[in-house]
């Protein structure tokens, strides 16, 4: 059971940036994507970035695109989302994930392994 805990989350400035890291305990396969998903109050959990923990394929949900970067690092069992040029509807708890199939999805539902979020908030 792989084990993840997220860091990185703090207030900002809109136009600010944030890098979030998630270090990860246990063993990664080569087939494992990592994911970033947001939540806001009162709102559905929403896809942000995913990486292919082998390959480093990276996917982004439109609304971060362009602003967000999703990398990792195999050595440390580590993945970040580096945050750019960040929104007040950027505010929200955000998690990672790990799934344990291969190809990237974007429902939650196909990640099994969550950390225990870490609060990003962006002042206007």
């Amino acid at each position: 059971q792989v084990q993840l805990v997220e860091s990185g989350g703090g207030l900002v400035h809109a136009g600010g940036s944030l890098r979030l890291s998630c270090a990860a305990s246990g063993r990664m396969f080569s087939n494992y994507v990592m994911g970033w998903f947001r939540q806001a109050p009162e709102k559905e959990r929403e896809f942000v970035a995913a990486i292919k923990w082998s390959s480093g394929s990276t996917y982004y949900a439109d609304s971060v695109k362009g602003r967000f970067t999703i990398s990792r690092d195999n050595a440390k069992n580590t993945v970040y989302l580096q945050m750019n040029m960040l929104n007040v509807e950027d505010t929200a708890v955000y998690y990672c994930a790990v799934r344990h199939f291969p190809g990237i999805v974007t429902n939650p539902s196909g990640f099994r392994s969550w950390g225990q979020g870490t609060q990003v908030t962006v002042s206007s």
